[in-house]
């Protein structure tokens, strides 16, 4: 019996790399990208810039592109209008959060130590950026919300007696009264008194209607 050769296999081997045209392809795309998202945030920090030291109205689209050197268009790609950018450049939520979290005794002083503490030229220039664009309805809007979420929900619930919403409300809106008279209106008495006494003074204002 004749033992059959046996056949002889070839091995082929695939080259296991990316094609160089799709390889190229591939690495374009993420030149793209990574040059959009360098473009998407000088196009932030513009606005923000812009936004804290002009009027509104001022910060035009355009104006915004060029401090960015960016082409307008792209501004309205990336955020999908002025109103967009600004909300998404100009926050002042989670200024009061630590304040917030602990007990009802001596909240109000809290609330307002967090509002003098160091950070408070950030916070002061994120509000006067959101007064000279409330005229704008979708700002506004906005701007009451994130009254509501800062304070009319995490507090409410927590106040004893009536009117407790509103009460919650009040807080805010004395809160923004001093603020009005620090960041808006420059008062030098107040800015000048010491932070701890103007803490006191005015804490215990706010825990009039936080526990009346």
């Amino acid at each position: 019996m004749t033992t059959a050769e046996p056949r002889s296999v070839k091995i082929v081997r695939h080259d296991a790399s990316v094609p160089k045209a799709m390889k190229q392809s591939d690495e374009a795309d993420v030149v793209e990208l990574k040059g959009a998202a360098k473009t998407r945030q000088a196009i932030s920090d513009a606005a923000r810039e812009l936004f804290a030291h002009e009027e509104y109205a001022n910060a035009s689209v355009r104006n915004i592109a060029s401090k960015a050197g960016a082409d307008p268009a792209l501004v309205i790609r990336y955020f999908g209008s002025k109103e967009q950018l600004f909300l998404e450049t100009v926050q002042f939520e989670g200024f009061f959060e630590l304040a917030m979290a602990g007990p009802l005794e001596g909240l109000g002083e809290r609330i307002v130590s967090a509002l003098l503490s160091d950070q408070r030229d950030a916070g002061f220039s994120a509000y006067r950026a959101m007064m000279r664009a409330s005229g704008s309805e979708v700002i506004r809007r906005r701007l009451l919300e994130a009254i509501h979420e800062m304070f009319v929900e995490p507090l409410a619930p927590r106040l004893k007696g009536p009117d407790a919403a509103l009460r919650a409300r009040l807080v805010a809106a004395q809160l923004a009264g001093l603020i009005d008279g620090i960041a808006i209106l420059e008062d030098a008495e107040l800015a000048a008194t010491d932070r701890k006494r103007l803490s006191e003074v005015y804490g215990a204002a706010l825990q009039g209607l936080i526990q009346p």
